[in-house]
């Protein structure tokens, strides 16, 4: 049987990866999903096949890998809660580690040229200045930073011992959604701030909590700096053609180089929404930082990356957009229910 040439994408039924399915699909890709449904939603996956299963399961690996021949991984699958990290750390280690490890062995066995990473600034941990660039040394603080380093050394050791090449991209503050209203930040209990702060401005939420108004910034609270998803997606498809350019593998940092502070996001949200917000301080929050900002120049200069989005705004209005649109479904679907005669 001839096998297809194709790219596999696993976690592509999440937030990030969806987004990045949708660029790929809408550029002719060829792909597959694998993904286990955890947090993911098999309707968010609008190309390509869908394949319901666990990046640690050897056998089904084995099965994909005789199937369709993968030029690339993109590999997303992964536990991304901070404090949930903190709590419980061997689960953090067990599927953003143990379990990418034996998805990168199945990649190094059946011949893999790429492979992209999505990985994370909490590998900084709180960086000198606020601002970290790729030659700033990890030091994680936290479970969840600490599992996606060591997938990236692992990652670096098997493709120095291999033909395959990698790009590992640390996220910042991932926030916003697909344009056109098709795909969202739709996780079961997300932590993102701008996320929460629009749930609560839509009537989702009773209230907003700040974990923090004590840290050394200008207001007391935390400063982040937010990417929309569709540039973030971008990114991801400037790597593989890097990648395809035969060029070397590649470390960078996927952020707008600026950030805002808490107060200032729940600002931004009160005044697009329109709503007055029931914010509540409370304490910090274990393994969270003041301040981190990326320096981008080397995604800019070495991807040609080029983000359109750079817009707090812009961020916060797609992201209610989608809640809006989210409580407008629930509502109908509730309604339905309610019509609907018993069976």
């Amino acid at each position: 049987m001839r096998r297809i040439p194709s790219i596999l994408v696993t976690g592509g039924a999440g937030y990030i990866g969806s987004h990045v399915v949708a660029q790929l699909g809408e550029q002719g890709e060829r792909i597959v999903v694998l993904d286990n449904l955890s947090t993911g939603h098999s309707k968010a996956v609008l190309f390509g096949r869908l394949v319901v299963g666990d990046i640690g399961n050897r056998k089904l690996l084995a099965a994909l890998f005789r199937e369709y021949e993968f030029e690339a991984v993109l590999h997303f699958a992964a536990r991304t809660v901070v404090p949930e990290s903190v709590a419980r750390p061997l689960e953090y280690y067990d599927c953003n580690t143990a379990r990418a490890r034996t998805l990168m062995s199945a990649c190094v066995e059946h011949g893999v040229k790429y492979f992209i990473f999505s990985s994370t600034a909490a590998v900084y941990g709180e960086p000198p200045g606020g601002t970290a660039s790729e030659h700033t040394s990890p030091a994680p603080l936290n479970p969840y930073g600490r599992s996606k380093l060591m997938t990236e050394w692992m990652l670096q050791d098997a493709c120095n011992a291999s033909a395959m090449r990698y790009v590992i991209l640390r996220y910042f503050n991932v926030a916003g959604c697909d344009g056109a209203g098709r795909i969202g930040q739709d996780t079961p209990g997300a932590t993102h701030l701008v996320k929460v702060a629009c749930q609560h401005a839509t009537g989702q939420r009773p209230h907003l909590s700040i974990y923090g108004t004590d840290y050394a910034t200008q207001d007391g609270t935390c400063i982040r700096d937010y990417i929309h998803v569709e540039d973030l997606a971008d990114a991801h498809l400037q790597a593989l053609a890097y990648l395809r350019g035969n060029n070397e593998s590649l470390i960078a940092n996927c952020g707008y180089g600026h950030g805002f502070s808490v107060r200032e996001v729940l600002e931004t949200v009160r005044r697009i929404s329109g709503q007055r917000l029931d914010i509540r301080e409370s304490e910090r929050r274990p393994g969270d930082m003041a301040v981190v900002v990326a320096d981008n120049s080397r995604i800019r200069a070495r991807l040609g990356w080029k983000p359109t989005r750079d817009d707090i705004d812009l961020i916060v209005n797609s992201a209610l957009n989608w809640e809006r649109n989210m409580t407008a479904r629930r509502t109908l679907e509730g309604m339905q229910c309610v019509a609907r005669p018993n069976q």
